[in-house]
């Protein structure tokens, strides 16, 4: 079994036929330009509403030159932490590992532990839903389960808009502006993620009607 430690989290709360995100680009100095690095979380309802889908995007800025050389680290599991009654706690969790230009979903499962410590499941290649990794520039791959899970993991275009510069002007204590510009001038364009997609039954994710969900990356120990 091989232990996970913390580096990096980013949580939202998540209501069911809600869309919701959270993002975090630059400011992570010790993981920046790393696959520990997360950059936006997003998790909502699927088109199919039976669904959720749960969206992890990790190092960011990517050139397009750059983007075809970038790739997952095997030593960093993206985990997806699913609390279904409310205490904070992650009661179910989505382990996410690349094995082999190969990248692997496990779960939802139990966690063997909470908190800042995870373990990898011990046979994620087997019972987990594995997909090739998309090549950049390529049509997307998609993995499926029979259980309904369909999962996603290679380089995305950044779909995070913000305008950073009119952002330091509105913080300027000298002459700051009074608002963003509609519709101003996205930061991101042009800039890449790698990013990990999976689509689960909401039925796999417990009875409640809301969940409280984070992602993480932990590095291997």
């Amino acid at each position: 079994m091989k232990n996970f430690k913390h580096l990096l989290g980013i949580s939202s709360l998540v209501v069911a036929g809600i869309i919701l995100l959270s993002a975090d680009h630059i400011d992570a100095p010790a993981v920046q330009g790393s696959t520990s690095d997360i950059t936006d979380f997003y998790a909502f309802e699927g088109k199919d509403n039976h669904n959720m889908v749960f969206v992890a995007n990790v190092q960011g800025l990517l050139s397009p030159s750059a983007t075809a050389d970038a790739a997952f680290d095997e030593n960093v599991m993206i985990e997806f932490n699913i609390d279904n009654n409310g205490d904070n706690i992650e009661d179910l969790v989505i382990q996410v590992i690349q094995r082999n230009k190969k990248m692997y979903f496990v779960g939802p499962i139990v966690p063997n532990q909470t908190g800042l410590v995870s373990t990898l499941s011990p046979n994620f290649s087997k019972d987990g839903t594995s997909v090739k990794i998309t090549p950049y520039g390529e049509e997307p791959i998609i993995g499926k389960s029979q259980n309904g899970i369909s999962v996603f993991a290679g380089p995305r275009d950044d779909p995070f808009f913000f305008d950073f510069a009119q952002f330091g002007k509105i913080l300027n204590p000298n002459d700051p502006a009074t608002s963003f510009n509609n519709p101003g001038t996205d930061t991101f364009a042009g800039t890449n993620v790698l990013s990990v997609v999976i689509e689960v039954p909401k039925e796999l994710l417990g009875n409640s009607d809301s969940i409280n969900t984070w992602v993480e990356t932990k590095l291997k120990q």
